[in-house]
């Protein structure tokens, strides 16, 4: 029986899953695993068809596909949580994304860190790869630029992909453990965090667990950036919201989002000679205006393209 769970939510990437599938089998471990993966696409299912076919030539783990039919990121990982459980002697749960591939060394370095620091929940480094030139301009901005940490405690984990869970952190959590809400806009997975963190739970980040992306072409505009920017000032204010803060957490946020709306248009001006950190200013700007259409009740659902194959 399985110690551990890979699962893998997946959708209309088959060449990227097919990449995932092919590291996976260089993964070096003497512990005993199981590869999960949902395909979220239940009309072309090409991620699950794909599965079986691997299955079929003799793929090194024992895999299992399964169709998450409700469309949304958080759907689909819903659906890997509750078959992660099934197995079990499963005591501990891995999560890839499917435009994601680990290092040989990956699991080793998970379970090396588990064991240093207790920790439930732990995140590896995710190094970016570019499928075009970078932008000189994009250096340090969200989804253009390598997550690293120190390896060691820390507070609060960076989202969804590369992840190592214990058991214990689906058991004791009620369910959905990922909140449909943020099926289409993203968001989910903080939400996830912040009520492991409720729950008591202790994160910790496993830097020589690294998984590797590839950023598309389609991710490297100024366009896309500003939307990202925008869409997580949404769906952080949406989570910000649903966890109730008290009055005085309340007026501090208020009063950060007034301050980067006057300030932001001002130092894009100023530094319009530096293109990063003018652009940065711009960025703010549209990350706190997602905050502000989170307050108006608007949603942005960034899920709802496909980026890569």
């Amino acid at each position: 029986m399985p110690e551990i769970v890979v699962a893998i939510p997946t959708f209309r990437r088959p060449h990227s899953l097919a990449r995932l599938l092919d590291a996976m089998e260089k993964i070096e471990t003497d512990a005993r695993l199981v590869v999960v993966v949902a395909d979220n696409d239940s009309e072309r299912h090409q991620g699950y068809d794909l599965c079986v076919e691997r299955r079929e030539k003799g793929y090194r783990w024992p895999l299992d596909p399964v169709i998450a039919p409700e469309r949304g990121i958080a759907q689909v990982r819903n659906v890997l949580a509750e078959r992660a459980l099934s197995y079990g002697s499963a005591k501990f749960v891995a999560m890839l994304d499917d435009d994601e591939w680990p290092s040989p060394q990956w699991l080793i370095q998970f379970l090396r860190v588990q064991a240093q620091t207790a920790a439930d929940a732990l995140q590896g480094s995710i190094l970016f790869e570019f499928e075009s030139a970078t932008p000189s301009w994009a250096i340090g901005f969200d989804g253009m630029t390598s997550i690293r940490r120190p390896t060691g405690p820390v507070r609060m984990l960076e989202g969804a992909g590369n992840i190592f869970l214990t058991r214990s952190c689906l058991e004791d959590l009620t369910r959905p453990w990922f909140d449909p809400t943020f099926g289409l806009t993203g968001g989910e997975d903080r939400d996830f965090f912040e009520r492991l963190a409720a729950a008591g739970k202790r994160f910790a980040w496993a830097d020589e667990a690294a998984a590797h992306t590839v950023v598309p072409a389609s991710r490297t505009s100024l366009k896309w950036t500003l939307e990202r920017a925008y869409s997580i000032g949404n769906t952080d204010m949406r989570i910000f919201l649903k966890h109730r803060p008290k009055l005085g957490a309340r007026v501090r946020e208020y009063g950060k989002i007034a301050l980067a709306l006057l300030l932001s248009p001002v130092l894009f001006v100023i530094l319009a000679a530096v293109p990063n950190r003018a652009i940065d200013a711009l960025r703010r700007l549209f990350r706190n205006a997602g905050k502000i259409t989170a307050l108006l009740g608007r949603h942005y659902n960034e899920y709802a393209v496909t980026h890569g194959e």
